[in-house]
């Protein structure tokens, strides 16, 4: 199929329609997940997240569907693959291996993964043409997401020098993507992955924002008349001066005799 064929025509049309519907229901799951993580669940939280999660799975399906390459289309989208498998087997409670503390947070930390990832691609969706903004936006999602998986996977009640609340793991979380860093660092697997995945992403920001404040200020040093930098304006008067160099020589060769 080609790029004009009718399915890529649909999911364009579809993705644009589903666009802040389903903006809404990412900034509500994470909302839910947060909650979860932070203060523990209810049964309301979770029938409303069953409700959103076959929201998403029903999207997923119609993108599965309308996918020229189906395994392509798997290939980039295994970690919503796995966020959207997460769910269903929490629900199944009856096997005995999911109810190992290390299983459970073993399926916490792919949650938070997977919720990070839907986040992120709704953010990029919305927020396409500011740049800025979708970092800004992406970022306080992060903090917020690996907070609350900091304080689920070292409480201070299971781990000595643990998180003793949400604000306390937000404040480490805070400090560790700014490059900062605390006198404590985790001790259980699911945490220690965490603060690596955290790490990776506050260096990946860091070279993000330094590039910004580069190109700031060397815009504004090019823009300055007295400035260190050669900017538009001087490069638009060398344009001109050199093109009146040519006329003045040309004038002065006089017109050029026929062969």
């Amino acid at each position: 199929m080609t790029a004009d064929s009718e399915p890529n025509r649909i999911l364009e049309n579809l993705d644009e329609w589903l666009r802040m519907p389903m903006l809404a229901l990412s900034i509500a799951w994470l909302a839910i997940v947060l909650i979860e993580l932070a203060s523990g669940g209810s049964a309301l939280l979770e029938t409303i997240g069953v409700a959103i999660w076959i929201v998403f799975l029903i999207e997923f399906a119609v993108r599965f569907a309308l996918a020229d390459g189906k395994l392509a289309f798997l290939r980039s989208n295994w970690l919503t693959v796995l966020a959207l498998i997460v769910p269903a087997l929490r629900m199944v409670r009856a096997l005995a291996v999911l109810r190992a503390a290390r299983a459970l947070r073993g399926l916490r930390l792919v949650r938070i993964v997977g919720t990070a990832n839907r986040s992120m691609n709704a953010l990029r969706v919305s927020l396409r043409r500011r740049r800025v903004g979708y970092v800004l936006a992406l970022t306080m999602t992060v903090a917020l997401l690996g907070a609350g998986g900091m304080l689920s996977f070292e409480p201070a009640g299971e781990v000595s020098g643990g998180f003793e609340s949400y604000p306390h793991a937000l404040w480490w979380t805070g400090m560790l993507l700014a490059s900062i860093g605390s006198d404590y660092w985790p001790v259980t697997l699911e945490g220690r992955i965490l603060t690596m995945l955290l790490s990776l992403y506050g260096l990946a920001v860091f070279g993000y924002v330094t590039a910004i404040f580069a190109s700031f200020f060397v815009g504004r040093d090019a823009q300055a008349p007295a400035g260190p930098i050669v900017g538009s304006m001087d490069l638009s008067a060398l344009r001109t001066e050199i093109e009146a160099l040519r006329r003045d020589l040309a004038d002065r060769r006089g017109p050029q005799p026929s062969a």
